[in-house]
């Protein structure tokens, strides 16, 4: 099997090279499991599906320890790179954020997306040299860590409006500099969904740009045409998930009938994917 180091340099690699890297995100073993089963080159982890998961509101109110503890566990089942959602990075300070990717490294990850909101109050965005700090205190524990980890940074400029509102656009374009100049690999304008603006700021930093697939939003290949590197599933596919089971979880209640029970995969398929 790969090394960590290997599966982090050729994440790393795939950054800059053929189509958009195409990442489902995790949140538990069998999730991973099956994304790893269909072949996907890497994995991400999904911060709220993984707190929903482990019984938890998304937005760091999940222990630290349990969320490295999750993420070892799909380290472990996706037998492949995966990339730590952190958030924030559960910490006030630079110097307690090195210390959090140091356990997430040490978990196996070999990348991490990283807000640029507040610790604890993400409805406030951090000013741009503070957070450009905290991405420099990442790379600095990802050197002494000896693994050449993917830094992902989040920009959360474009939330609130849903990327309608792109008057902040120059600032977006200003934070991604900031933060691929502190050590930064890519940066993801979460909330940026028109492809003009995409495209825009994809020339704008001459830099890998993730994006969030979204329904009916552009497919793979209008996302490459346009320069996207990277494209992550979000917390969209454990909220399906959910949704499956609150739909059979009402049949059950509401009709005491079985019949949204029967499933495609089998319980040896699924076995068999453990083995």
């Amino acid at each position: 099997m790969p090394t960590q180091i290997e599966h982090a340099e050729a994440f790393r690699a795939r950054h800059r090279r053929g189509p958009p890297l195409l990442l489902p995100n995790a949140w538990d073993g069998a999730s991973a499991r099956i994304f790893a089963a269909q072949g996907f080159e890497a994995i991400a982890t999904t911060s709220a599906g993984l707190a929903w998961a482990l019984g938890y509101a998304d937005g760091e109110k999940a222990p630290w320890d349990e969320v490295v503890a999750a993420t070892a566990r799909i380290v472990r089942a996706a037998r492949g790179p995966v990339t730590a959602d952190i958030e924030a990075g559960y910490a006030e300070t630079p110097s307690a954020l090195a210390a959090h990717i140091a356990e997430i490294i040490r978990a196996g990850a070999v990348g991490v997306n990283l807000e640029d909101g507040a610790p604890g109050d993400p409805t406030r965005l951090l000013e741009i040299e503070a957070a450009a700090d905290r991405i420099r205190a990442a790379r600095g524990a990802a050197t002494n860590a000896g693994v050449p980890i993917v830094i992902n940074a989040r920009i959360d400029l474009f939330l609130a409006s849903r990327g309608r509102d792109l008057t902040r656009f120059d600032e977006a374009v200003a934070r991604g500099r900031a933060y691929l100049a502190a050590g930064a690999d890519c940066v993801f304008p979460i909330g940026l969904s028109a492809p003009d603006a995409i495209a825009r700021l994809v020339a704008s930093l001459a830099a890998p740009v993730n994006v969030m697939a979204l329904p009916h939003g552009p497919s793979l290949a209008e996302l490459e045409h346009i320069g996207v590197a990277r494209v992550s599933t979000a917390s969209g596919i454990a909220a399906a998930s959910l949704d499956a089971t609150l739909r059979i979880a009402r049949e059950l209640r509401t009709t005491g009938r079985f019949d949204t029970l029967a499933a495609s995969l089998t319980y040896p398929e699924i076995q068999k994917l453990f083995a």
